[in-house]
């Protein structure tokens, strides 16, 4: 035991124990379920309750690599949400997490506990550990971590629970409950392509530039057919009437569009000018960050963006949308000019990651002055995001750009996913030494209340979260779930959704979801300390 004592003093030795002994408890499944991550802090705690200590050093580390990371890829989804119909499902996570934070409220009061303990408690029910950052560093009390560990195992259980259980009570058959209730998320968005007639003596002889067929809509011209020709669509491209359009778009748009220029008609496969489609992955550094419109490619290379691919969903391009490295672009052009812009976009590869260290350093300095500055709210006192919130937020910002100045922000996902790993584990180790010098003691003085507390904090905002997506904005039930599980940023949750429905809806709820709710509970981790 003195040799044992003797390696565990060792802060490394600790350290690396904790992680192994922590992941192997996360990897444990009971009927499907596992702790994940969590078991490091589980095990950092058992650890902590006997006097080791991991440094505060290896915790701020780890916090702070892992709210860049959450920063970064949530940053292009974040603010294009904002500006779309995607902005329900950030309603519904802003909801349920106000739902959280007044039911914290009531419970801390109801059952006398520290504002800490009940903090950490709503984030352990809503299972964020961004939400336990941003509480440790309001709170600057370890206690909140002894809360998120007793209440994290029931808020990943009860969603699951409740995802399962759910449409097996109603009794609703999901597939139709889709078709009848899509809400926001239109279940036409793969784009289409068709050719259309021009019929109209209006557009003879003019330009596709000077029609501006794509301002207001989805739709992008690849070809002109005239003839037996093929001719590559440039802005300066006359169209006469009679010529066949070979357009890309939502169908709604494509009909409109037909109904406004001619008639659709059967596309003539035949290719006498060697026009052709080809799938192009975005590789170069260079040119992560910059939009479609940024490239020029009609204007340089004659070539034509018809469709992107992005996390396994297909859109119609939109010239504002930020490029991200791995986006699958679908182009239009002859092969010696496809050829020339597969070199522009393959031209720096990447064998394993492609993460920047100057970019990175800049972000965290950035995030970590950022938390410093002093807010102040009126009636509420003065507030600073911390190591939390600061990195978070020019994370945010500097992921939506992409690219600024020196920083280059979009990393290839596995890149983003080892450095939210790697700082997600230090900081649960951190974080879980601290909080177990106390735990047995909490628990024997309020054990029962605890357990009460942090089952009312999971299960209303469930309860309520579902039925504000289905009565208020009358989403499908499966879009509602997976709100409520970007809501709660329940994973396994999500992983249960998608187990009810072979369909991508309940991910893109979920997607639409979850950086609002990552946001909302940091930021309410830290004004509820004025309320408690």
């Amino acid at each position: 035991m003195d040799f044992i004592k003797g390696l565990l003093a060792e802060p490394l030795i600790l350290l690396f124990v904790i992680l192994f002994l922590g992941s192997a408890l996360g990897e444990i499944k009971i009927r499907g379920l596992s702790l994940g991550t969590s078991g490091v802090l589980l095990a950092a705690m058992v650890f902590g309750h006997f006097g080791y200590q991991v440094s505060p050093v290896i915790q701020q580390l780890g916090l702070g690599l892992f709210i860049v990371a959450v920063g970064l890829s949530a940053g292009p989804r974040f603010f294009r949400m904002m500006k779309t119909s995607g902005i329900v499902f950030g309603i519904i996570s802003l909801l349920i997490v106000l739902i959280a934070s007044i039911t914290t409220i009531i419970v801390s009061k109801l059952f006398h506990l520290s504002p800490a303990l009940s903090i950490g408690i709503m984030t352990g029910a809503l299972t964020s550990t961004p939400g336990l950052a941003a509480a440790l560093q309001a709170t600057g009390d370890p206690l909140a971590s002894v809360g998120y560990g007793i209440a994290y195992p029931f808020g990943v259980l009860a969603v699951v629970l409740f995802v399962q259980l759910l449409p097996r009570m109603l009794k609703v058959d999901l597939s139709e409950d889709l078709k009848k209730k899509s809400g926001p998320i239109r279940n036409d968005e793969s784009p289409e392509v068709i050719t259309i007639e021009v019929m109209t003596p209006a557009i003879n002889k003019r330009t596709l530039k000077e029609l501006k067929i794509n301002r207001n809509n989805s739709v992008v011209i690849s070809r002109v057919i005239r003839g037996d020709r093929n001719i590559i669509a440039l802005n300066d491209t006359v169209i006469l009437v009679g010529d066949r359009l070979v357009a890309v778009g939502l169908p709604n748009d494509l009909k409109k569009l037909s109904k406004g220029i001619g008639r659709e008609v059967e596309t003539n496969t035949a290719n006498h000018d060697n026009v052709e489609l080809r799938k192009v992955t975005v590789d170069a550094l260079e040119l992560i960050g910059k939009t479609i419109k940024d490239l020029e490619l009609r204007r340089t290379y004659g070539v034509t963006v018809t469709r992107i691919e992005r996390g396994g969903f297909e859109f119609n391009q939109n010239s504002k949308w930020r490029l991200e490295r791995g986006d699958i672009l679908t182009l239009v052009s002859s092969k010696g000019r496809l050829d020339d812009v597969e070199k522009l976009f393959s031209r720096k590869k990447w064998t394993v990651t492609n993460i920047h260290i100057l970019s990175l350093s800049l972000v965290l300095l950035l995030g970590v002055f950022a938390g410093m500055i002093p807010i102040h709210f009126p009636n509420l006192g003065t507030i600073s995001f911390g190591v939390a919130g600061g990195p978070l937020f020019i994370a945010l910002i500097i992921g939506h750009f992409g690219r600024l100045g020196p920083i280059h922000a979009r990393y290839y996902q596995p890149s983003n996913q080892v450095i939210r790993d790697i700082g997600l584990v230090l900081f649960l180790a951190g974080a879980g030494t601290t909080a177990g010098k106390g735990i047995v003691e909490v628990i024997q003085q309020e054990g029962f209340n605890l357990v009460i507390g942090g089952a009312i904090i999971t299960v209303l905002p469930i309860i309520a979260g579902f039925f504000i997506a289905r009565k208020l904005f009358k989403l499908s039930i499966i879009h509602s779930l997976g709100a409520l599980c970007g809501g709660m940023t329940s994973t396994p949750g999500l992983g249960a959704a998608n187990q009810l429905l072979d369909s991508e809806d309940a991910s893109i709820a979920y997607a639409a979801a979850y950086p609002f709710a990552l946001i909302s509970v940091a930021v309410a981790s830290q004004v509820l300390i004025f309320f408690l």
